[in-house]
């Protein structure tokens, strides 16, 4: 029993762990990197890119093959042992090993292996790229949600403040000092306040929805988000932001860039890779060779002792015999190993292709590649461009919002002082509920428009800070 209620407070403990545990920028962040569905797909792009780098790199090695067959042939026939015309079944087993170097071809292997190289850096470099452009929109969702959830806390004390004064003014109205209206209308206030913070509750469900999705997290997943003062939050002084600054170190640190050069730079090595195709080859081949069939004999001297009649003696008739030494040829089948060993062969020989007619295959492969060169010096053009044009407008849009921002806080200030005055005011009898109303939506509106300008101003100083290459953190 003891048991059961320690694992079930373990249980407990480990859930109230989990729901209070907060997200700040850097996890969200780091999530969505790690889970985005594209990420992962250019991510198996690069690994593919590394398998064509790894696939030329061997194509330095000299290729080695090894192979066996077994054949049988009836009628006339060439024995490929002793190449010998025979007519009766033939069975033939054969092994052959055989090599091939490429040792010279005007560098078109170098070029291919350093194209590819290129590729597979640019294939890692637009996998960075994208990881940059999900923390970025990752990074807006979150501050999204910030403001959202300062939007709702600025709401529920728009409605505290509401219904506190509703509950003064009641006293007053039950003294006599203040007509009913009054209180109704701080009612109708009141009601519109609730109404208010229902909707910006709402909008924080919704921000937390939209930052899930860029996160690929399930909707259904507890999440409390962190709340960092964005009074804290570092930002550089836009004074050394400036566009020229800005952009030239983009140039340099952006993924973008780093895709666009180095397919550049693959791009010029393959186009030399295929003019090089088009040049001789000179390479040196070796081959092993070895065969057995069963139409090949030994054959064997016997000596044999023979006594052959040579004839008689006259007068005494006599027979004469010749006794002596005569060789017998016996053949039987050579053993297959035997055979193997006997018929081994080795041949080494040096071969020059050079390629004269082709049906224009390998010009219009060096042509391809001289435009896919052109096309990709282009597109670092049209990047590069986008790119300067993004750094101003960025600048741009972070100056409009620092000035926005700091008339947002002049006009919080006024809005603040007002109705600090109208509420004493009114204390004392001499501003009506309508005024008093007004000078209140007033100041809501204006701490309202303060949030949203501050962390709109947060966020274009980080887009800033970004293409700078200082990445995105809080």
């Amino acid at each position: 029993m003891k048991k059961l209620l320690l694992l079930k407070l373990t249980c407990l403990l480990f859930l109230f762990g989990q729901a209070q545990d907060k997200w700040d920028l850097k996890r969200c962040v780091e999530y969505a990197v790690a889970n985005n569905i594209s990420v992962k797909q250019t991510d198996v792009q690069a690994r593919l890119a590394e398998l064509t780098l790894k696939q030329n790199k061997a194509s330095q090695i000299p290729t080695l093959g090894f192979g066996a067959n077994v054949s049988y042939s009836s009628g006339q026939a060439q024995d490929p042992a002793t190449f010998a015309l025979i007519t009766s079944g033939l069975w033939s087993n054969q092994y052959f090993l055989q090599t091939n170097w490429n040792f010279f071809n005007f560098g078109s292997v170098k070029n291919n292996i350093l194209g590819s190289k290129f590729a597979f850096d640019a294939a890692n470099a637009a996998t960075d790229k994208l990881k940059n452009d999900v923390s970025l929109n990752v990074a807006n969702a979150y501050l999204q949600t910030l403001l959202s959830i300062q939007t709702a806390n600025a709401a529920e004390v728009q409605v505290k403040f509401s219904l506190s004064q509703l509950e003064i003014t009641r006293k007053q109205v039950a003294a006599g000092a203040l007509p009913e209206l009054n209180a109704a209308e701080i009612e109708s206030q009141l009601a519109q306040d609730s109404s208010t913070l229902v909707t910006a509750r709402s909008n924080v469900g919704q921000a937390i929805l939209t930052l899930k999705a860029y996160m690929s997290l399930d909707a259904a997943t507890p999440f409390i988000i962190d709340t960092p003062n964005v009074e804290r939050i570092p930002i550089e002084n836009i004074a050394d932001l400036q566009p020229g600054l800005v952009y030239t170190l983009a140039l340099k640190n952006q993924p973008q860039q780093k895709v666009d050069a180095l397919q550049l730079q693959a791009a010029e090595k393959y186009m030399k890779a295929n003019k090089a195709a088009m040049y001789p080859t000179f390479s040196l081949g070796a081959q092993f060779y070895t065969t057995y069939t069963n139409q090949t004999y030994d054959y064997t001297r016997v000596p044999i002792g023979i006594t052959q009649y040579v004839g008689s003696v006259k007068g005494t008739g006599d027979s004469v015999f010749y006794n002596g030494i005569q060789d017998y040829i016996v053949s039987s089948k050579t053993s297959y190993f035997k055979q193997l060993n006997q018929n081994f062969r080795q041949s080494v020989g040096f071969n020059v292709n050079v390629p004269i007619l082709n049906g224009r295959s390998l010009r219009t492969s060096y042509d391809r590649s001289k435009w896919n060169y052109k096309n990709y010096e282009l597109q670092q053009q049209l990047d590069n461009l986008n790119l300067k044009q993004n750094v101003y407008q960025a600048y741009n849009l972070a100056l409009a919002a620092l000035q926005k921002f700091e008339a947002s806080k002049k006009a919080f200030a006024a809005a603040d002082r007002s109705f600090d005055f109208a509420q004493k005011r009114y204390g004392v009898g001499m501003l009506n509920t309508i005024d008093l109303l007004t000078n209140q939506n007033n100041y809501f509106k204006a701490k309202i428009d303060l949030l949203s300008s501050q962390f709109d101003y947060v966020f274009k100083m980080k887009v800033l800070e970004f293409y700078k290459g200082m990445g995105i953190k809080l």
